[in-house]
């Protein structure tokens, strides 16, 4: 059975007071997995109470919980899990073409910040939907986590362009063909940075990396060469409670995996911005930040 580490001995990369982990998953009982998506976490169910023990570790202080796969376009368990939270965590749901006004009033109200696509096998909303789902959250004042094989982004590169909302290209890109920091996809996510409403999450490294940990080399060198082009537009995650994880062999050290991760920021005023300020400004949490920080 899985058991996930909660505590142990800190990360040698001190957060800063007030920082965010803008990619993870919560779930609470009574909230079955749903048809079209893959099933819940292995081991204990990863609940509030378990994620409140990581951040006390890590030194996490504000949390982005995103709608995990499991429960496809159903946002109760999320809206369920930032109740029992409160002020220190937002949300990131899922909205499509059938989502009304009130719905969306009733999303924000519980805490729901953004509205996640992600088009890859799992997802419950997909590029399909990009512009509908965009409008509606640049309606409301959300952002999008948009997650898709980064190995196509010349093909997607026009539509993204487009969005209205802010938005993040999530999980470090998932290049799954492989990529290097000359490669002509990573000037297509400088492109994007570049109009403004762009960011770029380091998430999930192990998603998608070819050489493998503990270094990840092949995304180090990327996510090196975007923190120096762009570094106010990087933010941070967990990827708790790292839900490819199946086997305890398979469960990553997360002090030592916060280390790896940002150490891959060039400097201390980078990672203060990938944390506090990158966060706040993506996610729209100014008044947040000062009645939680």
């Amino acid at each position: 059975m899985l058991v996930r580490t909660l505590a142990g001995k800190a990360p040698k990369i001190k957060l800063p007071q007030g920082a965010v982990d803008t990619q993870m998953h919560m779930y609470l009982p009574g909230y079955p997995s749903l048809p079209g998506g893959p099933g819940l976490p292995a081991g204990a169910l990863p609940d509030p109470d378990q994620y409140r023990q990581l951040m006390q570790w890590l030194g996490i202080d504000r949390v982005i919980i995103t709608q995990g796969n499991a429960h496809q376009r159903d946002n109760s368990n999320l809206v369920a899990c930032l109740d029992i939270m409160g002020d220190v965590a937002r949300g990131v749901g899922i909205i499509d073409g059938t989502t009304n006004d009130a719905e969306m009033v009733r999303l924000s109200e519980a805490g729901i910040v953004g509205a996640r696509i992600m088009d890859l096998p799992g997802g419950a909303v997909d590029l399909k939907e990009l512009e509908t789902v965009d409008a509606k959250a640049a309606a409301h004042g959300w952002m999008l986590a948009v997650q898709f094989d980064g190995s196509n982004i010349l093909h997607h590169e026009a539509r993204l362009a487009n969005l209205k909302s802010r938005w993040v290209f999530d999980h470090h890109g998932k290049f799954f063909s492989g990529v290097t920091p000359d490669s002509e996809e990573i000037s297509a996510v400088k492109r994007l940075i570049d109009a403004g409403n762009c960011w770029f999450k380091f998430a999930g490294v192990y998603e998608s990396s070819k050489t493998g940990g503990p270094d990840y080399a092949d995304i180090a060198a990327v996510a090196r060469e975007i923190a120096n082009y762009a570094p106010e537009r990087i933010v941070w995650g967990t990827n708790w409670p790292h839900n490819l994880a199946r086997e305890q062999a398979d469960y990553p050290d997360d002090a030592a995996l916060t280390d790896t991760v940002l150490g891959w920021l060039p400097n201390e005023n980078a990672r203060h911005l990938a944390l506090i300020e990158n966060p706040q400004t993506l996610f729209g949490l100014q008044e947040w930040s000062a009645s939680t920080s």
